[in-house]
């Protein structure tokens, strides 16, 4: 090839390159590179179906998503008819002030948190922290992720609430604790009737550090019965917090809880994890 020839291909890639990285920062231009070498040097399968899609997800399993899209109170994410707080938190306000729910605890949604929790699905976490930058994004000067007791945290390996709050922290630019908060060993609350889930956290948490002022993000994977989120809430207010809010990536909703485990008579309220 002549020589001018190929120093005009190499000048037309390079302007091409140079306008199209020359939008981007340096930290997006970086994060770009290293998603495209990953992408062709690890092309993905859809962790639902299976189908080869460059991408967690497939176009059409990411459609079959249960996007929270619903009228919820503010305080818990549970169904409301009113634009401000549900009865349930009116009646027995939690400790914490408000709950961002990226999606409904329902297929496919279940089967990608029982994989990221049960079968070491790490990718799992990214793809349940960009649904939740997907949807409406909390404020607050710090996040932390719900802890796990030190048993729990040996035997599984990795806290899923750690591993999703890191891409959620780095996109805020927000601090992330998880050093600094801890969770004393007791029944697991997914193998606990919802009635008694409130009492098995009771003086559940312990804090190390003084929180003073800040108003703190809590991520975790999953709200059942508002239970251990409460809790834990109850114990960063003690430290010091002066508002928390809760930002999970599915929320379980009342009518979806199986009945066997509830008694009739108690408020919403009773049933939130």
């Amino acid at each position: 090839m002549d020589s001018a020839v190929q120093a005009g291909g190499e000048s037309e890639i390079a302007d091409v390159m140079n306008e199209f990285f020359g939008k981007m920062s340096a930290e997006q231009t970086a994060k770009e590179c290293r998603l495209t070498i990953l992408s062709a040097l690890l092309p993905q399968d859809c962790l639902l179906c299976g189908e080869a899609c460059g991408d967690l997800l497939c176009p059409a399993c990411r459609q079959e998503l249960p996007i929270a899209e619903e009228r919820t109170c503010p305080v818990c994410a549970e169904r409301s008819p009113a634009d401000g707080p549900c009865g349930s938190c009116l009646k027995a306000p939690p400790h914490f002030e408000a709950t961002f729910a990226a999606c409904l605890y329902a297929f496919p949604i279940d089967k990608l948190v029982q994989a990221l929790k049960y079968s070491h699905r790490l990718p799992v976490a990214e793809l349940l922290a960009r649904l939740m930058l997907g949807g409406p994004r909390p404020t607050g000067d710090v996040i932390v992720p719900v802890p796990l007791s030190l048993p729990r945290l040996r035997q599984r390996g990795f806290n899923q609430a750690v591993e999703i709050a890191r891409p959620l922290a780095r996109e805020l630019g927000l601090p992330l604790v998880t050093q600094r908060c801890r969770r004393r060993d007791a029944v697991a609350q997914a193998t606990l009737p919802w009635h008694v889930r409130r009492q098995n956290v009771r003086h559940a948490f312990e804090c190390t550090f003084d929180l003073g002022g800040q108003s703190v993000i809590v991520v975790d994977d999953v709200m059942t019965t508002g239970a251990t989120l409460d809790e834990f809430a109850r114990t960063l207010k003690i430290h010091g917090a002066t508002r928390v809010t809760n930002w999970v990536a599915a929320r379980t909703m009342r009518d979806h809880l199986p009945l066997g485990g509830r008694r009739p008579d108690e408020s919403g309220y009773a049933y939130r994890r």
